[in-house]
């Protein structure tokens, strides 16, 4: 921005007494000058070491015709100490003797080449969040555009500095610093939120039924705000001999650490299916992959297994404080058999949450399937929602009455998941503040 050449006004960093809108000056103290009275909205500090003070700062006034606070500093070092969180813009002249470096002797210091925006570099590490302009001299563009791209808000002539345009560049230098700044935060913000998504959804799990013939759903929702990721998790894979093994679980807590933990014992419960391990011997590893990972002895994680045989019609199911899966028996083509379409599988034989009690046992209940059927496994967060604005909670029984009344509405699948999540929420009267993980396994007859 290049202002006008004008006759020289006022300075307002003057001492009482100066002269007024003469042109002439006294010689500027070697320290901070005498500040304006009254109150201001901006506060400018001027770095420039000339021992005549032949640069005149004139009277400058904000926005609202407040006057602008202006400071003086004679090195980088000054600067340094008057550098304030009430400063707003930086004025530096360009012509400033750059510092030395601590270990340059006289020699290297003459050896080494000049750069002429040192100084300005300088302060731009020094004041990372500061606007600033730099001051050149007339006629020297190709200095200041160099400045500008440094990362100067803009460059001025020292001798055109007027009141008025210089007090306009003060505050269109602040409110461009300003909107950059949001501008790099939000551009940040979105890298880093578009990072943790990338991260997230790689530790979501990709069911492994290939060769199946079960027909697999789900549908997550983690209690933390813009979060993919939550203290639940579950997964699903087929073994070579052909049984289904499908998993839920949930870490107490919701936050980035219990979802770290979540994932872990996902993964040690694929690796260890995989190895062939099952039931209660299956549970005690993960139990000691938990009491090995977690940050206190607090922590604790509840658990459903369920191993399906190769003919479908068979499963043993595992419970470690975890809600009992729900199942669905159909009658021919998908049609439900009455009296009882959804129920409950049994929970009698359960053992305790995984961390709770050391050498704990977790035995198998061997379950009868039949021909069709479709089975629901869920974590605590679908069935500990309210119901209305009352202290009453849906729970198992109310989730097993919601979901009879979707099947018989025709819901199945992907469609059926949907609704009783979104019903849940609905009921809560908002958001569920707990992680919510629920998924389906479907074989027809």
């Amino acid at each position: 921005m290049n202002a006008p050449a004008l006759a020289p006004t006022h300075n307002s960093t003057d001492p009482p007494g100066s002269p007024g809108p003469t042109g002439a000056h006294t010689t500027a103290p070697a320290g901070p000058t005498a500040q304006p009275t009254g109150p201001t909205n901006l506060t400018v500090l001027l770095i420039e070491d000339d021992p005549a003070g032949s640069l005149n700062v004139p009277e400058l006034l904000d926005s609202t015709g407040k006057p602008i606070r202006v400071r003086t500093a004679r090195n980088l070092t000054e600067a340094q100490r008057l550098l304030t969180d009430d400063v707003n813009c930086i004025l530096l002249d360009l012509a400033l003797t750059p510092p030395a470096r601590p270990t340059d002797t006289d020699t290297e210091a003459a050896d080494r080449p000049a750069d002429e925006l040192s100084v300005l570099k300088h302060v731009l590490e020094l004041a990372p969040r500061h606007a600033v302009l730099a001051l050149t001299d007339t006629g020297d563009t190709e200095r200041g555009t160099e400045a500008v791209r440094v990362g100067a808000q803009d460059y001025l002539f020292r001798d055109e500095l007027d009141g008025r345009l210089l007090s306009r560049a003060i505050r269109y230098a602040v409110e461009r610093k300003r909107s950059d700044t949001a501008e790099r935060r939000l551009t940040e913000s979105k890298l880093r939120a578009q990072e943790n998504a990338r991260l997230e959804r790689g530790l979501l799990p990709t069911p492994l039924l290939e060769g199946s013939s079960l027909r697999f759903a789900a549908r997550y929702r983690p209690g933390r705000s813009r979060a993919l990721l939550g203290g639940d998790f579950y997964d699903t894979v087929r073994t070579p001999d052909g049984t289904v093994h499908v998993m839920i679980g949930d870490v107490c807590g919701h936050g980035p650490d219990e979802a770290a933990l979540g994932v872990e014992l996902r993964i040690a419960w694929r690796a260890l299916t995989f190895a062939g391990l099952c039931g209660d011997e299956l549970l005690s590893t993960l139990q000691r992959v938990l009491e090995h990972e977690r940050e206190s002895d607090e922590i604790f994680a509840t658990l459903c297994t369920v191993d399906i045989a190769p003919d479908g019609r068979r499963a043993g199911l595992c419970l470690a404080g975890h809600p009992s899966p729900l199942i669905v028996r159909h009658g021919r083509r998908g049609r439900t058999t009455p009296p009882a379409p959804a129920e409950l599988l049994p929970y009698d034989n359960g053992g305790p949450a995984l961390g709770l009690i050391p050498n704990a046992r977790w035995p198998r209940t061997q379950i009868e399937l039949g021909a069709a059927w479709s089975l629901m496994l869920y974590t605590d967060g679908l069935i500990e929602g309210r119901i209305g604005e009352g202290k009453e909670r849906l729970g198992q029984d109310g989730m097993v009455e919601m979901v009879r009344r979707q099947l018989s509405e025709g819901l199945r699948g992907e469609d059926l998941l949907r609704a009783a999540v979104n019903e849940v929420r609905d009921l809560n009267g908002g958001e569920l503040t707990d992680d919510v993980a629920v998924l389906l396994l479907d074989r027809e007859g």
